[in-house]
Parts: C-alpha cells; sequence; structure tokens
C-alpha cells in the first residue's frame, strides 16, 4: 500500500522545514526504509549509551533491522515475544537525542509490531493510515482504525495512495482503481481523509534510487498530496512549502547520530 514510501517522504519533508526527526522502521519482516533513503549500505556504530542511529540525507536518523541481516535475502522468523524484544532494544537502544518527530513505519494489520510500539510509547501523537483505493484493502483499513481506537491511539487520518492516475499527454486524471476507496471509508470511519497521493513512476523511481520524490520540489500533484500529509501532522496550511524551506544537503549517509 505504499506504507514506507508514504512515511520516509513525510520525514524528509519534515525535517526540509527545520524539524529535527527520527524514523523507525519496525516493518520486521520487509524492511524498506534504509534503501527508500538511500542509506542500506551504512552499518550501526555503538554510542555511549546505545547504538547511533544511520543520518540519512536532511539529517534524518534511522533505525531498522535490516541493518542486523546478513543479507537483503534474510528471512526473518519470529514469533511474538522476539518481535517485541527487537522493537524494545531498536527504540530504546538508540541514541535518538531531541526528536521533534519518531515516525514509526509499521507493517499492515493489528499484529505484534503495533501492539508491541503501543505498549513501549504510551503517548502516542498519533496515526496515520495508508490504503488504497480497492474494497480489499479498505477491510484491513477499518480493522486498523478500530484498533487505534481501542487502544485511544489519535487517527491523524486517511491517506489514499495509488488513488488516481494523471495522465502525462493531456493533464487529465483518471481512475486507478474502481470505487471511492478513502473517501467512502473516511466518512463510514468519521476520519478526515488528509491526501490522496496519484500513481507517479516519480515516486517509484525516488524510492529505488534512494532519493525521496520530495526532494524534487515539483508543482505536480503528487507533491501537493504529500504538502496535504505534512499539514496533517504539523498544522498550518499546505501553502506553507515543504519542499524548500531548507538547504539540501547532498551528502553521503553517515554513521552517526542525527
Amino acid at each position: 500500500m505504499g506504507k514506507s514510501t508514504v512515511a520516509v517522504n513525510l520525514a524528509v519533508a519534515l525535517a526540509r522545514r527545520g524539524l529535527r526527526v527520527g524514523i523507525l522502521d519496525a516493518d520486521l519482516h520487509g524492511p524498506s526504509v534504509p534503501q527508500l533513503l538511500g542509506c542500506e549500505s551504512a552499518h550501526i556504530v555503538p554510542g555511549a549509551e546505545g547504538m547511533l542511529p544511520v543520518s540519512a540525507g536532511q539529517g534524518i536518523a534511522v533505525m531498522s533491522i535490516k541493518y542486523f541481516l546478513r543479507s537483503d535475502d534474510d528471512a526473518v522468523i519470529w514469533r511474538g515475544p522476539l518481535k517485541y524484544s527487537s522493537i524494545m532494544r531498536l527504540l530504546g537502544e538508540t541514541e535518538w537525542g531531541e526528536l521533534d518527530y519518531l515516525i514509526i513505519d509499521l507493517p499492515p494489520g493489528t499484529g505484534d509490531e503495533p501492539l508491541s510500539v503501543l505498549q513501549l510509547v504510551p503517548d502516542v501523537y498519533g496515526a496515520l493510515v495508508i490504503t488504497t483505493p480497492q474494497d480489499v484493502a479498505l477491510a484491513d483499513v477499518r480493522r486498523s482504525i478500530n484498533f487505534c481506537r481501542q487502544l485511544s491511539v489519535p487517527v491523524l487520518g486517511i491517506v489514499e495512495n495509488m488513488s488516481y492516475l494523471v495522465c502525462p499527454h493531456c493533464g487529465s486524471s483518471v481512475t486507478a482503481f474502481p470505487g471511492p476507496g478513502g473517501e467512502r471509508l473516511a466518512r463510514e470511519m468519521n476520519v478526515p481523509l488528509v491526501a490522496r497521493i496519484p500513481l507517479d513512476p516519480r515516486i517509484g523511481e525516488g524510492g529505488d534510487s534512494g532519493n525521496p520524490f520530495v526532494l524534487s520540489g515539483t508543482d505536480l500533484p503528487a507533491a501537493q498530496a504529500f504538502s496535504d500529509v505534512v499539514v496533517a501532522v504539523v498544522g498550518g496550511t499546505a501553502d506553507e512549502d515543504c519542499y524548500a524551506d531548507s538547504e539540501s544537503d547532498e551528502s553521503e549517509p553517515s554513521q552517526g547520530g542525527a
């Protein structure tokens, strides 16, 4: 559903506003945040009181189980207790430093990973729920929203990814999947639909190359959609440019803390 892509682009957009941002890749079975940020080849080094997160572009502090796997093809075959202890270490033994936002990228569903995070982080600011328009995806999102409500986590809103396709020739919008999708679900669940992110090949290309889409500073519909996601988190208006407010950090990812 593009959760990691949304999480990474949100982190970069927040950092470009001058905010101190960390991102924890808590998708233990499919960690992709390091690749999306272009820092998958970095190594974790010890700090004075724990592990130093990797410093990705824009000074974002990154921690992921991916840094502890022997290869990209290693399968993580863990039961609940081991998942809990791993997330506890990634959260509690990382020297995050002073952060304005810690974004936690979670796998879909209501399993061990989100429950472990909520047990370890009692005062969660809020959750963004990512979906695609199809009914099969919406069923999972309903459960996720109810999960948040049962555990008293504020739902900041729904982000509909792959919402539509913009024709590169005429600029008209084409529905990629049938049905009103996220808009209907937002009404049913009484939560805001904060953004509709179109299918744009440049988003995927940016992730594959480790250069998140929001670094391009474009005026494309997808850029506006990511601005709407930022507004859902920090408030303000989408008119506040989240792409060019701070100087771009072109340096290579380092091993130290942000």
